[in-house]
């Protein structure tokens, strides 16, 4: 894990967080409660998913 790596792997899991956080409040939104625990505990678990699979592989820098 290089540099160009972290950076690759880091923006890839940031994007994938945020969309996560969108789309629980978009849910939730309609749902008519947001509940901010669950919105931060999804989009961790989707940053921290994200990672994990990048150790596989990255096309942004393979």
């Amino acid at each position: 894990m290089n540099r160009t790596w972290l950076k690759a792997a880091g923006t890839r899991a940031l994007k994938t967080a945020a969309q996560t956080a969108l789309g629980i409040i978009g849910a939730a939104t309609v749902l008519g409660a947001v509940t901010w625990p669950l919105v931060f505990s999804g989009a961790l678990l989707a940053a921290v998913v994200s990672l994990l699979t990048s150790i596989a592989g990255l096309p942004e820098i393979d």
